[in-house]
Order: structure tokens, then C-alpha cells, then sequence
């Protein structure tokens, strides 16, 4: 795995953590240190200004391996069960559908099951582990009745824009031929500058009221807007500062549409549900007007295009929140792990699917709470964990 700096900078990101400072967020180099508390530039899963994948980190290199098949453009239909010899239902392996025709693939120990918290819990229910009633109202046979689905959490990124003056941003250089030119030719000589940037560059973590116990928003700073993902840049210089609740208390779910695999889930995130988090994302939009007001970004004569100077209240924040956010990709939690008496935990303190024999689940659904930062880092933890926890035989 390779954590590396960022091969670029922007002076107006540099004058946001200037103002984050005087806004009272200490400036820090390194947001792994312990406590992630204060601002600066992410590090970056990068090699040499390339992104960095798992694939590339830990397939490529088993590549060839004899006890290794890697098959693409196959998709999972369900598992494939028998019955153990104390009763109990046991994984052999699954049916899937590759070049339009089902294959059976079997196991003789267990079946590792790491599909993401959306695709995860899709399976287990599709293989008749999960919510009975759901299960039965497919025409589903229920293996085991659990909770499989339930405690979708995630990263709710709320988007608010700000318009700036008298700087650069990827806005100007990607609407201009002449920009684009030097974006390609700074990658093409040097592998640095935007193309190779991550979405986003400049990071902060802090509290959204001095009685949290540590921080519980995380700003991603982007030199750069849009009206919504998928859409072009706009025409004007303009930054975008996400911030999102690190510990939201909303719960969703993931629920299977049909019996059918190819049919995609149901996806129901319930952001901002409660009332803990609306007041959060209320405080977290009037934060980051505190710091675009402090006077290292007031050089730039900022205008807040979204959510928009003339709402103030808590309710209209609120509202406004939800609409000018979308997910961060840090859906965890739907396939939990906990204890064996906690009826709320699909898998037990070693990732096995409690009630089941020869099925364990790998991935960021087994998270119980989503942790205070990105999940890429800790979902790769969770398998480095497991892979010793299969090695042992546990």
C-alpha cells in the first residue's frame, strides 16, 4: 500500500487553511498522527502522481499464482448451502452468471463474501439470509432471519460553493484550451498538478461545538464547482467546501427490489433523520462561512453561491443541507459485527456469519459505527485482520 504527498498546491487552498487558522483549526502535516484534529493536504494512495488502487496494490502481485483464478465480468446470484452435521446450514459455494450462463463455483472450506456494504447485504438476503418477512414477500427461502441490510450509515457531503476573485481555480484552467494544454503538459513531464489530484486536495478536521469530545466534521476543499457530479465545471473562478458529520446518528437500510440478481437494491440512507443531525449540518455550513470570512480568504471576495447568504435559521440550513449534498462513497455498517449475544450483529467478533457454517463477510459492512475519517484505510485493515484470522484458522 503507498501513502505519498500531493504533487500540487493552490494558492487559494493554501489562503483556506490560512483563514481555517485564524478561524481557531490548527494546521497540521500529518492527519494519522493520533488525534486527525486541525487542517492541510491529504495524503494521497498515489505512486508517483498514479493513482494507487487495491488491485494494483495487492492482485497485481498475486497474479499467476496457482491457487488464485481472478474471473471478470462475472456477477454473483446467491450462495449455495447444505447442512452441516449439527444441523446447522453451511456455505458451499455460490451460483454466478458469466458470459450469460450460470456456473457453480463450490468451496471446501469457506466462501469470503466482499461485496460492499450495498452489494453484501443484496447477496446475503438473495441467498436467504436476512429480514424474514422481506425475504418471504421475494418467494426467498429464509436461511437465518438477521438484520441483514439494516444500520446503513454514511458520509452525507454537504457542498457549499463559494465564488472567488483575483485567483485560479481548476474552473478557469479547465475552460480554457491554453489551461488545458499546461494541465496535460505539467502530468505528461512532471506527473504533477491537477490531473493528478485527488477530488479532494486540502482536508480539516474540527468540532462542530467545543462540547464534542473530539472532531466531528471533516472538510474536503476543492479548488473547483459544479452544480451537481457528472455536470461540467462552472465558468467562474470558485472553490467547493464539502463538510460532512463524521458520526451521524441516522440510520438507513439496503433491501433487496426482487429475487432476481440483476435487479439493484433498494438503497434508503434516511440522511438526516434525526434531530442531532440536522443541527450538525446546520453548524457545519455556518463554520464554513466563518472561515471564508476570516481575512485570508477575504482577499478573494468570496460570494457563497450555495447555500446561499439569505438563510440563516437552523431550519433552513437544515433543509438546504440535504439539498445541496450527495454521498461521499462511505456507505458502511450493513452486515454488522458484534458480539454473539447482540441481535442487532449479523457476524461474530471474527467476521463469520453467526447461525452459518463456511461463510464469512469482508468488507466495509461489517463496520457496528462508521469511523470518524475516510473508510478506505480502515476497510483495508479489516481485511489485513481477516486474512490472519483465515490464516490461523479462526
Amino acid at each position: 500500500w503507498r501513502v505519498e504527498k500531493q504533487r500540487l498546491s493552490w494558492d487559494v487552498l493554501d489562503s483556506f487553511a490560512d483563514a481555517a487558522e485564524q478561524a481557531g483549526i490548527e494546521k497540521i502535516d500529518d492527519f494519522n498522527g493520533g488525534d486527525n484534529a486541525g487542517v492541510g493536504y491529504f495524503d494521497v494512495n498515489q505512486r508517483s502522481g498514479w493513482r494507487w488502487s487495491s488491485s494494483k496494490a495487492f492482485l497485481r502481485p498475486a497474479r499467476g499464482r496457482p491457487n488464485l483464478t481472478i474471473w471478470t465480468e462475472a456477477q454473483a446470484q446467491k450462495l449455495s448451502w447444505s447442512t452441516a452435521d449439527n444441523g446447522q446450514p453451511r456455505c458451499t459455494g455460490l451460483s454466478l452468471s458469466r458470459a450469460g450462463q450460470t456456473v457453480q463455483v463450490t468451496a471446501n472450506r469457506e466462501v469470503i463474501l466482499s461485496a460492499g456494504a450495498i452489494n453484501s447485504p443484496q447477496i446475503l438476503q438473495l441467498s436467504g439470509i436476512g429480514p424474514a418477512d422481506l425475504l418471504r414477500s421475494h418467494g426467498i427461502e429464509v436461511i437465518r432471519d438477521a438484520p441483514v441490510g439494516e444500520n446503513l450509515q454514511d458520509h452525507l457531503q454537504i457542498r457549499a460553493v463559494f465564488k472567488v476573485n483575483g485567483t485560479q481555480t481548476l474552473n478557469t484552467l479547465a475552460n480554457s484550451l491554453f489551461g488545458r494544454l499546461k494541465i496535460g503538459a505539467e502530468y505528461l513531464l512532471n506527473r504533477s498538478g491537477p490531473m493528478s489530484m485527488s477530488p479532494s486536495q486540502l482536508g480539516a478536521f474540527t468540532r462542530s461545538d467545543p462540547a464534542r469530545p473530539h472532531a466531528n466534521l471533516e472538510y474536503h476543499v476543492q479548488p473547483l464547482s459544479l452544480e451537481a457530479f457528472g455536470e461540467d465545471l462552472h465558468d467562474f473562478p470558485a472553490i467547493t467546501v464539502s463538510v460532512c458529520n463524521l458520526n451521524p446518528t441516522s440510520r438507513g437500510q439496503v433491501q433487496i427490489s426482487s429475487a432476481n440478481f440483476q435487479d439493484p437494491p433498494k438503497i434508503m440512507p434516511n440522511y438526516l433523520s434525526t434531530a442531532e443531525d440536522r443541527q450538525v449540518a446546520a453548524d457545519s455550513l455556518r463554520q464554513a462561512r466563518k472561515i471564508m470570512a476570516q481575512p485570508a480568504m477575504q482577499v478573494y471576495a468570496p460570494e457563497e453561491l450555495k447555500p446561499g447568504v439569505q438563510h440563516q435559521s437552523d431550519e433552513e440550513l437544515a433543509r438546504l443541507a440535504g439539498d445541496i449534498a450527495n454521498t461521499i462513497f462511505h456507505p458502511v455498517g450493513t452486515v454488522k459485527m458484534g458480539q454473539m449475544d447482540d441481535p442487532s450483529a449479523v457476524l461474530d467478533p471474527h467476521l463469520r456469519v453467526k447461525g452459518v457454517q463456511g461463510l464469512r463477510v469482508v468488507d466495509a459492512s461489517v463496520m457496528p459505527t462508521i469511523t470518524s475519517g475516510n473508510t478506505n484505510a480502515p476497510t483495508l485493515m479489516i481485511a489485513e485482520k481477516a486474512a490472519a484470522w483465515i490464516k490461523e484458522g479462526l
